[in-house]
């Protein structure tokens, strides 16, 4: 897991980068290839390599992809909620605790890949086709404080925002695992 100095570094990063993520078309995008660029980065990479951190202190493929499920469950499920009841009231769930709660981080990985795979597909089955109307749809949030509104266009575009940065950092890490394997070796096609 990273240090809390290098979750913020990330932090600053990612509000410039994710800026330009307005529409609900861009968001639909960039939901719809997270699990695809995970694969595609992944591809090749033993079990092993997929559980090991490139660097001490850092995350491991699997990690990182477990957090991204978690995160997926904590805030896709309330589009749901939002969509299936009139103006709900729910408490938010922080990922942290909810990852505890699963046993994410001690999957292998490409059945939990698959796993998110259809979860993101199941998700986009149900954003895809909605209204523009149906995107302004609100719940009411407790337990961070302050009750807050919080609208189906926001947890969508919550989570593909976060998903960004951590799809570069699989990216990388797959990148530092394929250069670490030695001449000539190869993981599983």
């Amino acid at each position: 897991m990273p240090s809390r100095s290098e979750r913020r570094g990330r932090r600053s990063e990612t509000r410039e980068e994710i800026a330009d993520v307005t529409t609900i078309e861009q968001v639909l995008t960039l939901l719809a290839a997270t699990p695809a660029r995970i694969a595609a980065a992944t591809r090749g990479l033993t079990e092993a390599e997929l559980h090991r951190s490139p660097k001490r202190g850092e995350w491991s493929a699997n990690e990182v992809l477990a957090h991204v499920r978690a995160c997926a469950d904590v805030r896709g499920e309330p589009i749901r909620t939002i969509l299936a009841h009139d103006h709900p009231t729910f408490r938010a769930v922080n990922p942290l605790t909810w990852i505890r709660k699963t046993d994410y981080l001690g999957l292998e990985f490409g059945p939990s890949l698959r796993s998110f795979t259809k979860q993101r597909a199941n998700l986009l089955a149900l954003l895809r086709p909605l209204p523009a109307a149906d995107w302004s749809r609100a719940a009411t949030v407790t337990g961070a404080g302050a009750a807050l509104e919080r609208t189906v266009l926001f947890y969508a575009e919550w989570v593909a925002r976060h998903e960004r940065p951590h799809v570069k950092q699989v990216e990388q890490i797959a990148t530092t695992m394929h250069g670490k394997r030695p001449r000539g070796g190869t993981g599983r096609r």
